[in-house]
C-alpha cells in the first residue's frame, strides 16, 4: 500500500486524468516498419490521431532525434513556427494542411539527404492531451558505376585498381575473374565525404588467364543494389610484362656482388626506419604532453544543470536521473536540454580538460559561449555558441551543419577537450590513445567558453553511468 507524498501525488495523477475527457483523449499512430528512402526523392513520415479529430488547434512537433534538442517542424495554433528549425530542413518540409481536420499530421519531407537517415518522432498535443510516435528512416544512394585503371606491372602480373564513388550505406568491392570467382585483392579503402556519401576503391594484381576478363564489383547487400565493370587486358601486356621479368632476373644476377654490397646499407636504414617510428612516437606523446599541461580544474555548475541531472557533491560527475528535481527555474539553467555548463568561464589563453566517458553508450562533450540559449528547444551548433562532439546510437560525429561523421579506430574511454582562444580553435583527443579526433578552426568567441556534458538518456539502464571530470596526470 502506498502512503505518505507518493500516495498523494498518485492520487492527483489519477484525478488529473480522469477529469480529462473521452473525447480529449486521442492515440498518435505512424508505421511499423522503417521508412526506405532515395537521395534527391521526396517522402512522407505517415502520422495520425486515433480518433481521426481535428488537429487544427493542436501542437504538432516533429524531431529528428539524432538532434539533441532541435525541431524539424512545429505547428502550432494554426501557424508554422520556424524559429528553432534545424537549418538543414528549411523549406523541404510541410504538413497537409488541408488534411489536419482529418488528423493528419504527416510530414512531407523532399529532396532527401543521406543525413536525413535516422530516427524520428511525431509529437502531439492539446492543453489537457499529448501522445507520441517514433519511427526510422533509412536513406539509400546508388553508387556511380565502377571505374577500372590499369596501373601496369605489378609481381609477375597486372596491377588494375577500381573505384566507385556516392554510395549510401558503405558497400562492399570484390574482385572476380571470368568465372565468378573473387580473387585476392589489397585492403579496400573506403572513404566518407561531408555530405554522407561513400567512395571506395580497391587495388588488385591479376595474372594471365584464357580470357583474361576481370570484373570489379560493388554490391550493397543491405538495399539489394549492385553495379559492375568488366575490362579485357590484351595478352600482349602480359607478353610485355613476362619479358620485362627475364630482363630483370638476368640484371640481377649480373648486379649479385652490387646487391650484396648494398646489404649492409639497407639493414642500416631499416635500423634507421626503427629509430625514425620511435622519433614520432615521441614526437606524438611529447606534443599531447605539452597541451595537457594546459589542464584546468573544472567544476560543474549545479544552477545550469537540467532539473533531471545528478551531480556529485564534488561537481566532477553528472549523470541523467528519472525524474525532474524540484529546482528554481533561474534563468542559467537548461529546462529542456539535459545539459550542464562548468563553472569556471574562459575568454583568452589555452585550456585543456579531461571527462572519463567509458561505460556509456550516448554522451556529448565540448564548450559553449555563456550566454548561449538555455530555455525550450536549442540547437548546439558553433553559429549557436556551442562546438561539441558526440556519441550515439554507435556513431561519433561532430555537431556542425552539416554533422561531420566521425571514423574513430578505437573508441575513446576518456576525452580530452583543447581549446586556444586566440586561434579559435577547439580539438577533441582520445587520451588513452593518445590520437586526435577533431579540430573546429576558424571559430569566433565573443565570449567566456564554459566546458559543456551532456550525459545522455538513460537508454533502459544502458547508458546509466556518469560523465566524469577526470584530473589531469600527466604519467598517462
Amino acid at each position: 500500500m502506498v502512503t505518505g507524498p507518493d500516495s498523494l501525488f498518485v492520487t492527483l495523477l489519477i484525478l488529473l486524468y480522469s477529469l480529462t475527457s473521452e473525447s480529449e483523449r486521442f492515440e498518435v499512430l505512424g508505421p511499423t516498419e522503417p521508412i526506405v528512402a532515395v537521395t534527391g526523392d521526396d517522402i512522407i513520415l505517415p502520422c495520425y490521431l486515433k480518433p481521426n479529430i481535428s488537429a487544427e488547434d493542436m501542437t504538432v512537433d516533429w524531431r529528428n532525434l539524432d538532434f539533441i534538442d532541435d525541431l524539424l517542424y512545429s505547428y502550432q495554433n494554426g501557424k508554422i513556427i520556424q524559429k528553432d528549425q534545424v537549418p538543414s530542413y528549411r523549406g523541404r518540409t510541410s504538413l497537409f494542411q488541408e488534411e489536419l481536420w482529418r488528423g493528419n499530421i504527416s510530414l512531407k519531407l523532399t529532396r532527401v539527404q543521406v543525413t536525413d537517415e535516422g530516427r524520428y518522432e511525431c509529437f502531439t498535443k492539446t492543453t489537457s492531451w499529448y501522445d507520441g510516435v517514433k519511427m526510422e528512416v533509412f536513406v539509400k544512394a546508388v553508387g556511380s558505376r565502377p571505374v577500372v585503371s590499369i596501373e601496369g606491372h605489378r609481381e609477375g602480373g597486372m596491377g588494375l585498381v577500381c573505384q566507385s564513388e556516392g554510395w549510401h550505406p558503405e558497400p562492399d568491392l570484390v574482385w572476380l575473374d571470368s568465372k565468378g570467382v573473387s580473387l585476392s585483392a589489397g585492403p579496400p579503402e573506403t572513404h566518407r565525404d561531408l555530405k554522407g556519401f561513400y567512395t571506395v576503391k580497391q587495388h588488385v594484381i591479376v595474372q594471365e588467364t584464357d580470357t583474361n576478363r576481370f570484373t570489379c564489383r560493388v554490391q550493397q547487400r543491405l538495399i539489394n543494389e549492385e553495379v559492375e565493370t568488366e575490362v579485357h587486358i590484351p595478352s600482349e601486356l602480359f607478353d610485355y610484362a613476362t619479358t620485362w621479368r627475364r630482363s630483370f632476373i638476368v640484371s640481377c644476377c649480373l648486379g649479385v656482388i652490387t646487391v650484396i654490397g648494398s646489404a649492409l646499407t639497407v639493414y642500416g636504414i631499416h635500423m634507421k626506419k626503427g629509430e625514425l617510428k620511435q622519433e614520432l612516437f615521441d614526437l606524438r606523446k611529447y606534443v599531447f604532453q605539452d597541451i595537457r599541461r594546459h589542464a584546468v580544474d573544472v567544476t560543474l555548475d549545479p544552477d545550469t544543470a537540467h532539473p533531471k541531472l545528478i551531480l556529485s557533491e564534488d561537481g566532477k560527475q553528472v549523470r541523467l536521473g528519472e525524474i525532474k528535481q524540484d529546482l528554481p527555474d533561474i534563468p542559467k539553467r537548461f529546462d529542456y536540454s539535459p545539459s550542464v555548463l562548468g563553472k569556471e568561464g574562459f575568454s583568452s589563453g589555452r585550456f585543456y580538460y579531461e571527462v572519463q566517458v567509458k561505460g556509456k553508450r550516448w554522451w556529448t562533450v565540448g564548450v559553449a559561449q555563456e550566454f548561449v540559449k538555455r530555455k525550450g528547444w536549442i540547437t548546439v551548433n558553433p553559429e549557436d555558441g556551442f562546438w561539441i562532439v558526440r556519441l550515439r546510437d554507435g556513431k561519433f560525429r561532430a555537431i556542425a551543419e552539416p554533422m561531420v561523421p566521425l571514423s574513430l579506430r578505437k573508441k575513446p574511454q576518456k576525452v580530452g577537450v583543447f581549446v586556444d582562444y586566440e586561434a579559435g580553435q577547439v580539438s577533441f583527443f582520445n587520451v588513452e590513445a593518445r590520437c586526435h579526433i577533431y579540430s573546429f578552426t576558424g571559430c569566433t568567441f565573443t565570449e567566456k567558453l564554459h566546458p559543456f556534458l551532456t550525459p545522455g538518456l538513460n537508454d533502459d539502464g544502458q547508458n546509466s553511468a556518469p560523465l566524469v571530470i577526470r584530473p589531469v596526470n600527466f604519467t598517462d
